[in-house]
Parts: structure tokens; sequence; C-alpha cells
């Protein structure tokens, strides 16, 4: 069994969701999310999108540097991640279109666990 800060460090969550078929970066822009690196997408609307599950990480120096880690998967079936600081740091634009999803009801689908 792995210790629980070693099973919540970053990039061992980030292998886990990447062996879980979480492998898109997906990004926020004029409110419609993203996948990087394919700009012909046209982008999904917050009721295309669930919330698998989210991780916070506090930064090892500063307990205020902390960010959080969405596993998305969209209507078509992509999955991956996206990432945002937490608080006064965050990414308005992510942090409201995953606040509009959440509002959808439609966060917190773990069945990929």
């Amino acid at each position: 069994m792995q210790d629980k800060e070693e099973e919540r460090s970053l990039v061992n969550v980030e292998r886990k969701l990447n062996a879980d078929g979480f492998t898109a970066d997906f990004r926020v822009t004029e409110g419609r999310l993203f996948p990087m690196g394919d700009d012909r997408a046209k982008g999904y609307a917050p009721e295309e999108v669930t919330i698998v599950d989210f991780y916070r990480f506090e930064g090892e120096s500063n307990p205020d540097d902390m960010s959080i880690l969405y596993a998305i998967q969209t209507a078509d079936g992509v999955k991956g991640t996206i990432s945002t600081a937490y608080g006064t740091y965050g990414d308005t634009d992510v942090d409201s279109f995953l606040k509009t999803v959440e509002d959808l009801g439609k966060d917190l689908d773990k069945s990929h666990k």
C-alpha cells in the first residue's frame, strides 16, 4: 500500500490518471473547454463536461501555494485534466467554467475508480 503523501504527489496523481485514460490537457478560453494542441476543436460548453474527480496540493514551502488538479470527461468521451491555483491566485476563467459545471450538478462522478 502506498504512503498517503506519496499517493498525493502531483506526479503520482497525474501518472495514475494517465493510466486511467485521462490523457488530454485542457484549457479554458472564452467560456469553453479546449483540449490543448487541438486548434480545430470547437471546445466544450459546461453542460458537455463532467468533473470526475479533483485533487488539492499544497506547496512544500508555502501552504498558501495551493493548486487543484481536476480530472474531466467530456460528453463525447475525451478524458483529461486541468489545473488551477487555489484561492486568490486561481485562473478566473478556469474557476468560473468549473463553478458552472458544478452548479449544473455535473461534478464528482467518481466511477473511474
